[in-house]
């Protein structure tokens, strides 16, 4: 990497930060790190630098922004399904934009996952660009910032360090290698382990509509985050909102000799068939997610009520 960063330079740090932000999962952190040692030897502009991993930075997360002002959640459901932690990237961004706000935009660049949803979710939130641009570039600033920082701090010790991997041939390329795909199959293993998890009965939008006609008067759960429902305040007819962290105190509002119904707007029902096993091994029978969630609901044509806030 030393060598690479000293012959390619800034436009390898420059490539590398926005594929990052792009959502691919090739880390910038290392690359800043060596590029911030490589400055402190003079290899390069520290400004230059700085400049280059900001503006890269900067510009994956605008377009992400962007995609998320104009498709809203489309964009996170797309992220989410190509995410290696499909259980955790949108509603885990949700979760910490509800308790930190717009500061969410500043910290999201040191959590994982959270870096790449953050900017569409504050697109589709429909944050002021200004606020955008504020929030976000004091977040690149900061993470940059360390990162280099760290590279300057250490500069001699790294540089030994990259001396010694060199110095090992192919054989430390192949280590790095087998590490980073080793990563990448383990991630993708859990994303399999949840999704088995998530092997529940389903009940279609039709079956449903069907016991509603019936009068079999099926409890239904909307178990969306709250912003999703600010986003999209639609619900089938006499749904409970109810977040998946109030399940286990609102049992009282599930009788178990009634079908139970959950639903969600997330990829293979994942918040609604979560909650629904959390129930059946509480000894619930009647649980099931709704097969598609409330966007397959719409798209059947069946009828929606509006709400400004959901019922607590």
């Amino acid at each position: 990497m030393n060598r690479l960063i000293a012959q390619y330079g800034l436009a390898l740090v420059f490539a590398n930060v926005l594929l990052e932000q792009l959502g691919l999962p090739i880390p910038a952190v290392p690359a800043l790190i060596v590029a911030g040692a490589l400055s402190a030897e003079g290899e390069f502009s520290l400004l230059a630098l700085f400049g280059v991993a900001f503006v890269a930075c900067m510009l994956g997360d605008a377009l992400w922004y962007l995609a998320g002002r104009r498709y809203g959640r489309r964009v996170m459901k797309l992220l989410c399904r190509v995410s290696l932690s499909p259980d955790s990237c949108v509603r885990q961004t949700e979760f910490r934009f509800e308790r930190w706000g717009k500061l969410t935009l500043v910290l999201s660049k040191f959590i994982p996952g959270l870096s790449t949803i953050a900017p569409p979710l504050a697109g589709a939130m429909r944050l002021g660009w200004p606020s955008f641009l504020l929030l976000n570039g004091l977040g690149v600033v900061i993470w940059a910032g360390a990162a280099i920082a760290a590279g300057m701090a250490f500069h001699t010790e790294i540089n030994e360090f990259i001396v010694g991997l060199e110095g090992l041939g192919t054989l430390a390329a192949e280590v790095i290698g087998a590490l980073l795909g080793g990563y990448i199959a383990l991630k993708w293993w859990e994303r399999r382990r949840f999704y088995k998890m998530l092997r529940i009965a389903r009940i279609g939008v039709d079956e449903l509509r069907a016991l509603m006609d019936e009068g079999r008067r099926p409890v239904i759960v909307d178990v969306r985050s709250p912003i999703s429902r600010g986003l999209d305040p639609r619900f089938i007819p006499g749904a409970l909102a109810m977040d998946v962290a109030e399940v286990d105190r609102r049992l009282a509002e599930l009788p178990a000799d009634r079908e139970i119904v959950f639903y969600c707007t997330c990829p293979n029902e994942a918040s609604a068939a979560q909650v629904a096993k959390k129930l059946i091994g509480l000894g619930y029978t009647k649980v099931r997610p709704l097969h598609g969630g409330l966007d397959a609901w719409i798209a059947a044509g069946y009828e929606v009520e509006h709400r400004a806030k959901g019922p607590g």
